[in-house]
């Protein structure tokens, strides 16, 4: 678990502790004194025998309490027995002193090990135990006369205020005080003391306060636009609107405590509450019952269920609400996040403070207790509890109020009102045709940065320093040589540092490689070139081009993103100066406008640092940009860069909502598939993440229309958790989510537990069911791994650079060298794949081109689908540039037209993968330009050792 001072810490977990030694020598035992001056003890006492009451029957509020300072309380008070009492519970410390004349309500000694817990003001010394007093009796004569005042030993009668009181508040009576707490022990769940009611029935507590009285408790409500007050034990004061927990009127006699400022006035007593109105009414709200009603569609109530006692959660995902829960908001967001079990359960709380902590000591005298408007949410699979252990208890056992509704119930210490879903609420498909992983090719490479070019061959890029110790960090691979490993890998070179830099395929005529910034000092600048050339089985023989500071960025960038812009130009957006350096929160385009610095400040970007780097950025239909960055997302202007639209936040996980999706919490985003006549909303589509600190891995994928008129996202289960995700869309329109792990973060040694299941995400399926789990590899991919579509609609798997050992510095996770391939279903059948042939490759918007000699072997062209893939460079999870379309196409015959798309909003200037199906079964792609080179990259850059294209 994450500190919550430091979320970068660990600070234990679930019966679990970091522990730290100073390595000086421990202190001696604790043990009990047998003389405090002229007191003497006289050993452990039992309390609230069979229930009956206090032993000691004077309460006394103090800090850090120890024996010393109760004797000294108890003699200035006048009292010749003095008594200590500790309960260890959960999460709030206070303590027991109680003071007294005789020994009451049949205390009796009880055996000296009962009284085992130390004292919070004194380590050295016990101070009782859970219902057992370390009592010391005074042997002098000089103990002063006992003196009336203070918590209700006032003057003998006291009234109620019924003039003077600030506005329009008049006295409403006095109200049985049920203080039914719950106490959550090592061993045990006990309840507290009740006289005969049901609970507290004023829930907001002002604190303990020494001047207390009724004008001053009416005047602190009235000043936070409460209607009710109340005071009790003469210097509590409490709020709210309405009494709760079935309040009972009681005679005005057995309010009978003066108040703590004024004796003359009655402030409560034991267990009642003088009462006042500004309405002159006062509504009492039932005893609170479980939700049974208005519960979301499917969802029912199934009983109090226990928490299990070996250690383990009922119910995994722990949500802090401590003042606002409902049982309704907790199912609402349970079944918001794909889970089918929800609880309610008070088990955390806010420091006790003033009167409620005096109440305690006074009343129930333990020393942590959990309260009755601290309550958290719980949510899980339906199989959890029984899979750890938990079982259902009586009714009875389910009795605190929620705190954001007192009317129903919200579990107690160690109890959960509990709730499933009737049904299944995620289906996760479970295909006979799963696909497969095949390896591929040995590498030279361990790569970062994978792209799949217009010759048909996929350049990779790895951090300096990574692989063999000769290796130039930049390689090619022909996809038709791979059984001759000799001719299959080209070498080719960089001459600085890409780690963490962006990638993205140019317009031009040339289909030119661009990759930016890199990992520190000029690298940060570097603005790399490559220009693809030879075809299949032919090696090529060009090379990255670059010169700095001839051709540089304008700032350094690490973790930046590129992005082709609508008007054919290339966007630079985020990153840090270096690496784990300071943020770099502007953008700027390429190439250079003209004039001075150009570079664009976002504030947000700023604020987000650093967990928004590669930012996720997509051309909408309207040509505005969506940007998505750590959990939350807008919409900017395509000229001016101004924020056009703040979107919701985005999702993350259950129990944290700022879990994150961008690197270093990675997850990966897609725009789903385009299809004409481009009418229905573009839908963006992230998958995976994980959460500050802890790493906890996200289990879901979310979607949202940026440019809806109001827009929200949807989320949806995937069947694991996973970082580090990597996602690539498939020519059926279909998506393929591999590699990353179940826990951590990205980064060097930051993740464990690697997700070896590839899963297929189809979006023409209903929300909920669109997952299909597929087949598994034994390679685990982790930091620095990519999923790269070919052209004959294999996906390829590589890289993969965790740098993580055992604790004995044996490697855990090695650099990944292999090449995989994954067979995805529609290849798996044994299908031909269909054929066709295509002359021009230069498309405008809105052009009709054909195609010919279009052959089928399954189907016809009835059935069949056109699809168009623009080309995309993937680092980090985050494929820059990719999109998929299905264009508008009629056929006769062996002769198909398609249309293309009208603009570049639908499709920014751009190459593409054209792929026809045949039902399933895609053909080979043939590349395709589409909206041309409107920015003239192809005369860019125009300064020597840069080949250009031209337009």
């Amino acid at each position: 678990m994450a500190c919550s001072g430091n979320p970068l810490e660990q600070c234990g977990a679930g019966g679990r502790l970091n522990l730290y030694w100073s390595g000086a020598a421990p202190p001696p035992l604790p043990s009990t004194a047998a003389k405090i001056g002229n007191w003497s003890s006289l050993g452990c006492y039992a309390d609230n025998v069979a229930g009956t009451g206090r032993t000691l029957t004077v309460g006394m509020a103090v800090t850090n309490n120890s024996n010393e300072v109760c004797t000294a309380a108890c003699f200035k008070a006048g009292y010749p027995l003095s008594g200590t009492e500790y309960t260890k519970a959960v999460q709030l410390i206070v303590h027991g002193l109680d003071c007294g004349n005789a020994i009451a309500n049949g205390g009796v000694p009880a055996a000296a090990s009962d009284c085992n817990m130390l004292c919070a003001g004194n380590s050295q010394e016990f101070c009782g135990g859970p219902n057992r007093l370390n009592v010391y009796n005074y042997t002098g004569t000089d103990l002063p006369a006992q003196t009336p005042g203070n918590g209700g030993n006032g003057p003998t009668t006291v009234s109620p205020v019924t003039s003077g009181l600030p506005g329009n508040f008049s006295y409403a009576g006095c109200y049985v005080y049920a203080n039914l707490l719950y106490l959550w022990t090592d061993t045990q769940f006990l309840p507290s003391f009740s006289d005969n009611a049901f609970g507290r029935i004023l829930v907001f507590s002002q604190g303990g306060n020494p001047n207390n009285t009724i004008q001053s408790c009416v005047t602190a409500c009235a000043s936070q636009n409460y209607t009710v007050a109340g005071t009790e034990f003469g210097d509590e004061c409490y709020c709210g609107n309405t009494l709760v927990e079935g309040a009972v009127l009681a005679a005005d006699s057995t309010c009978n405590m003066g108040c703590a400022g004024n004796t003359t006035q009655a402030c409560g007593g034991p267990n009642r509450v003088s009462v006042y109105s500004s309405t002159g009414n006062v509504t009492i709200l039932p005893v609170p019952t479980p939700l049974q009603t208005g519960l979301p569609a499917n969802w029912q109530y199934k009983g109090c269920l226990r928490e299990p006692t070996n250690g383990v959660k009922a119910l995994p995902y722990k949500l802090v609400w401590p003042t606002n829960n409902t049982a309704l908001a907790c199912v609402e967001q349970c079944a918001a996040f794909g889970f089918s079990a929800s609880g309610v359960e008070v088990r955390e709380d806010a420091l006790l403070k003033g009167g409620l902590a005096n109440r305690l000591l006074r009343s129930t005298k333990k020393s942590v207790v959990t309260i009755i408007n601290a309550c958290i949410p719980d949510c899980g699979d339906k199989a959890d509890p029984v899979n750890n252990g938990a079982v259902f208890g009586d009714e009875s056992e389910c009795n605190l109020p929620c705190p954001g509704n007192p009317v129903s119930l919200c579990g107690a210490g160690n109890r959960l009102n509990y709730y499933e879903y009737n049904g299944t609420l995620n289906l996760w498909n479970t295909p006979d045709n799963i696909g497969r992983y095949e390896f591929f090719v040995p590498g030279v490479v361990v790569p970062l940065i994978a792209t799949l070019g217009i010759n048909n061959k996929v350049t990779f890029l790895e951090k300096d320093g990574t692989g063999f110790p000769n290796s130039t960090g930049a390689y090619e691979l022909d996809l038709t040589l791979v059984s001759n490993f000799s001719a299959t890998w080209r070498e080719m070179h960089v001459k600085t540092d890409v780690f963490c830099a962006g990638s993205v395929i140019l317009p031009d005529k040339a289909g030119r490689q661009i990759n930016v910034g890199g990992w520190s000092l000029q690298s940060t600048y570097g603005l790399r070139l490559y220009t693809p050339s030879g075809s299949d089985g032919v090696n090529g023989t060009t090379d990255w081009e670059e010169d700095y500071p001839a051709l540089s960025l304008q700032r350094g960038r690490w973790y930046p993103t590129a992005a082709m812009l609508s008007n054919g130009s290339v966007l630079v957006i985020g990153g840090e100066t270096g690496s784990n350096a300071s943020p770099q929160p502007n953008l700027e385009i390429l190439p250079k406008p003209p004039g001075g610095d150009t570079v664009i400040e976002l504030d947000w970007l700023a604020r987000t640092d650093p967990n928004n780097l590669y930012p996720f950025v997509f051309v909408l239909p309207s040509k505005r940009l969506f940007v998505g960055y750590w959990n939350e997302a807008r919409i900017l202007d395509p000229v001016t860069f101004d924020t056009y639209k703040v979107l919701p936040n985005i999702p993350g996980a259950v129990n944290d909502f700022l879990a994150g999706r961008t690197y270093p919490l990675e997850g990966s985003a897609m725009l789903l598939p385009q299809h004409a006549p481009y009418t229905d909303p573009l839908r963006v589509l992230i998958c995976g993440g994980s959460t500050i600190g802890a790493g906890d891995a996200l289990d879901n994928c979310v979607s949202i229309a940026p440019e809806d008129s109001n827009p929200t996202w949807d989320l949806e289960r995937m069947p694991s958790k996973r970082v580090m995700t990597c996602m690539v869309g498939l020519p059926d329109g279909t998506y393929l989510i591999a590699n990353g792990a179940k826990q951590g973060v990205a980064g060097f040694g930051l993740a464990n537990d690697p997700n070896l299941n590839a899963v297929l995400y189809d979006p023409t399926r209903p929300l909920g069911q669109r997952f299909s789990i597929l087949n598994n590899t034994i390679v685990a991919r982790l930091y620095h791994s990519e999923l790269t579509l070919l052209p004959d609609g294999r996906v390829l798997v590589s890289g993969s650079d965790p740098q993580t050992n055992n604790p004995d510095g044996t490697v855990k996770y090695p650099e990944e060298f292999r090449i995989e391939v994954y067979i995805p279903p529609y290849l798996n059948q044994g299908f031909r794949p269909p054929e066709f042939d295509i002359s021009v490759t230069d498309w405008v918007y809105s052009g009709t081109y054909t195609i010919t000699n279009v052959k089928l072997y399954q189907g016809t062209t009835s059935n069949l689908r056109i699809s168009l893939l623009s080309a995309s460079s993937s680092t980090h999870g985050n494929s820059m540039g990719a999109r998929t379309i299905f264009p508008a196409f009629t056929c006769s015959g062996t002769t198909c037209t398609i249309t293309a798309p009208p603009n570049a909003g639908v499709s920014p200037p751009a190459w593409h993968q054209l792929f026809i199906l045949d039902g399933p079964t895609p053909s080979h792609s043939k590349w395709v330009r589409i909206g041309g080179d409107p920015a003239q990259l192809g005369n860019w850059p125009n300064i020597p050792g840069f080949t250009l294209p031209g337009v």
